[in-house]
């Protein structure tokens, strides 16, 4: 916490010192979103490069004024949070002062400057993003406030810890982790006892793009248990979008890489070539729209893919077809046909990439 408090100061002490030789303020960050400060590096994913472009948030120009503004005043809260040991989530501190904010994205986006700009993980900054991850499966471990947490029993589904790095006493038995795209299919999945069924596992999902949290979630059980970590997605570019995120990173976040990316993690399904396999029917694939087309360019463009043949290879059947699948395809064939068939013989033949 004195790191923080001593980042801060060195700001603010700049900002006085400016003022003081009658200069407008400025703070200078890297610039995150570029992908020219990025380098994909296969044992991290992508991460930010030490020498980067920077942009700075200028006091004297009238697009940039406001955003300095902000970025000092939740500068001042986190201070005072460090300093009092409190903690906030990015919605209290929205809901603080909504007419100034704006809006919750504006929150967002300021609280991961500042994170970059001070070169600080987020959660050492006293800010908690909301969890909407959920975890199952052969896991337990206990809370920092002390609450056991025992997934293990049965068909019960837990919210993914908001303070990750406080959790301790971590236990599994799990041969492998599941993470699943989407809500529907990860409670399926839980009705139909997969946990247990094959051999015990742990299940996660980000419902959809995973926040901070289960990210940082996979991460700390691939520390703890180095087990095998699969993916089941829906297929089609966000579904290989999202998987990209937990196993290489995202451009955004990538000066965190290191805390949140898992590159050894595989893709199970649902492969674009398992539907030509399967003989799934045509008539209930789903036509790309224009936005997938570019999502999936986009994709086939990125670093990571020239050093994954095999995903490049199922990339070019999914732009070939111009066909997307939900996971719930499987369900034409048989309705307990993920978990009976499809995920054992996956996992026990070998049919990931």
């Amino acid at each position: 916490s004195s790191e923080v408090l001593e980042a801060i100061e060195n700001v603010i002490q700049d900002v006085l010192k400016s003022l003081a030789q009658k200069k407008a303020p400025v703070l200078t960050l890297a610039n995150r979103s570029d992908w020219r400060n990025i380098e994909f590096k296969d044992s991290v994913g992508l991460q930010m490069m030490p020498h980067c472009t920077t942009k700075q948030i200028r006091s004297d120009c009238p697009r940039s004024a406001p955003k300095f503004a902000l970025m000092l005043k939740i500068l001042s809260m986190i201070y005072k949070m460090v300093q009092s040991n409190t903690y906030a989530t990015k919605r209290d501190i929205y809901y603080s002062d909504t007419l100034l904010f704006g809006s919750q994205s504006v929150v967002d986006n300021i609280i991961n400057d500042i994170s970059c700009m001070l070169k600080i993980p987020r959660r050492s900054l006293h800010i908690l993003s909301t969890t909407k991850g959920f975890v199952a499966g052969n896991l337990s471990y206990t809370e920092e406030d002390g609450t056991k947490v025992n997934c293990t029993c049965g068909a019960t589904v837990f919210t993914v810890p908001s303070n990750v790095q406080g959790i301790k006493n971590l236990i599994s038995h799990a041969k492998f982790m599941l993470i699943v795209e989407k809500d529907a299919t990860f409670q399926r999945l839980l009705d139909d006892d997969f946990c247990n069924k094959l051999s015990p596992c742990i299940m996660i999902t980000g419902r959809g793009i995973p926040d901070l949290n289960t990210r940082l979630l996979v991460r700390k059980l691939w520390d703890s248990f180095k087990i095998p970590i699969f993916t089941l997605m829906d297929a089609d570019p966000h579904g290989v979008e999202i998987m990209c995120v937990y196993k290489y990173g995202s451009v955004s976040m990538s000066f965190e890489a290191h805390h949140l990316t898992v590159p050894s993690i595989k893709w199970l399904g649902l492969l674009p070539s398992d539907l030509e396999r399967l003989n799934i029917r045509k008539d209930i694939l789903i036509p790309f729209t224009k936005q997938d087309q570019n999502k999936l360019a986009s994709i086939q463009k990125r670093p990571y893919i020239a050093c994954q043949p095999m995903w490049k290879k199922e990339l070019e059947i999914m732009a070939a077809s111009k066909l997307k699948a939900e996971i719930q395809v499987l369900t034409s064939l048989s309705s307990d046909y993920l978990s009976r068939v499809y995920l054992p013989n996956k996992l026990q033949f070998g049919g990931w990439l």
